[in-house]
């Protein structure tokens, strides 16, 4: 069995978020590891929509066997948050990249950031030194406010948002740039650090299924169940699960039994191993998994981000409705080489059962 990480949610200081702090993180503007060049907007388009993904999180997971090109290495996460992209078993509103540097590298100090301190006046590595970048969402922004040319966007859409939000009354300002809080809770997920413990589980004796089904059914009338209800969708699917013994499959009794453990845990790394899947539907073959778009190496899993970050994300006062059962993370296998750049890799959404 392979020793799992387990990721939680925790509120943190904003600047332990930053890039040169290397962080694991979910929600706010994605901490580019490589600072140039990003990837091109047309990577992170939705593949429904056609609009840019809003980043979701991501994960620092730097190599040490030998690789000393992936020193620093994160994966980075991105979902559309349209209502009309999200469809079931469907991951085509998810985007996946790479990045990975070496311990040298043109954008950081080679020894370890400080933990303890930060001064926010000092010269630290920050993306906008070499590149423009969109004042909504922080991806690449190669559009320019035509008026005042002072403010990046990714595209039209995030344009006309800031315009309509303050732009057009401060455009030419020292002010031209602020957002109000309220338009960037509509593009931005709340933001925390995602805090890694190993995860100490033992191996225990099976629970009837009417055991589990009792303990699930007073779990959903609790206060976190009921969180977890609140969020759009996420009440239909776990119904199913609570009808009766018939309906419950023997991989979400897995799923189930493994997580409750450790409850709160929103994301599981076990690079090499094999995902916790939530139904034995829509599980993906060896096949249905693409080889690296950068080297033609075949991909394995990395991680998996669970459905209990949706009771994060701040989804209650949106029409959008985002919704999964698990989304396992498949990368190079090799993890080949990529300079400075981004390689786009590979998700699979898998839905709770009906």
């Amino acid at each position: 069995m392979h020793d799992v990480d387990l990721g939680f949610i925790e509120k943190n200081e904003w600047w332990r978020l930053l890039s040169h702090q290397f962080p694991s993180k979910v929600g706010g503007k994605p901490a580019w590891l490589s600072l140039n060049p990003l990837p091109n907007v047309d990577t992170l388009k939705c593949k429904n929509c056609g609009n840019v993904c809003n980043f979701l999180l991501q994960v620092y997971a730097p190599e040490s066997d030998g690789k000393d090109f992936a020193f620093h290495r994160t994966i980075f996460v991105f979902v559309c948050r349209q209502s009309g992209c999200t469809r079931a078993s469907d991951q085509s509103n998810f985007v996946v990249i790479r990045s990975q540097l070496p311990r040298n590298n043109t954008f950081y100090d080679s020894a370890p950031p400080n933990e303890d301190s930060f001064d926010a006046n000092s010269e630290y590595p920050k993306v906008e030194k070499y590149q423009c970048v969109c004042v909504i969402c922080g991806v690449l922004g190669p559009y320019k406010c035509s008026n005042c040319h002072d403010v990046s966007y990714c595209g039209k859409e995030h344009q006309k948002l800031h315009w309509q939000a303050g732009h057009k009354e401060k455009c030419g300002t020292d002010n031209g740039n602020k957002i109000s809080s309220k338009t960037m809770k509509n593009i931005l997920f709340p933001e925390y650090e995602l805090a890694v413990d190993k995860e100490n589980y033992k191996q225990t004796n099976e629970k009837s299924e009417k055991q589990i089904i009792k303990e699930y059914k007073e779990f959903l009338k609790s206060e976190k169940g009921q969180n977890c209800l609140a969020v759009p969708g996420v009440e239909k699917d776990l119904e199913g699960l609570t009808l009766g013994d018939e309906k419950v499959d023997k991989v979400f009794k897995k799923f189930k039994k493994r997580i409750s453990h450790e409850p709160e845990q929103v994301l599981r790394y076990d690079k090499g191993g094999d995902p916790l899947w939530v139904s034995d539907r829509n599980v993906p073959q060896k096949k249905d998994i693409p080889k690296c778009s950068s080297c033609g190496s075949e991909r394995h899993f990395e991680f998996q981000v669970l459905p209990q970050l949706l009771n994060h994300l701040d989804l209650n006062h949106m029409k959008e409705t985002l919704d999964w059962g698990t989304l396992a993370v498949y990368t190079c296998k090799d993890i080949c080489e990529i300079n400075n750049g981004y390689c786009e890799e590979f998700l699979w959404k898998q839905d709770f059962s009906n």
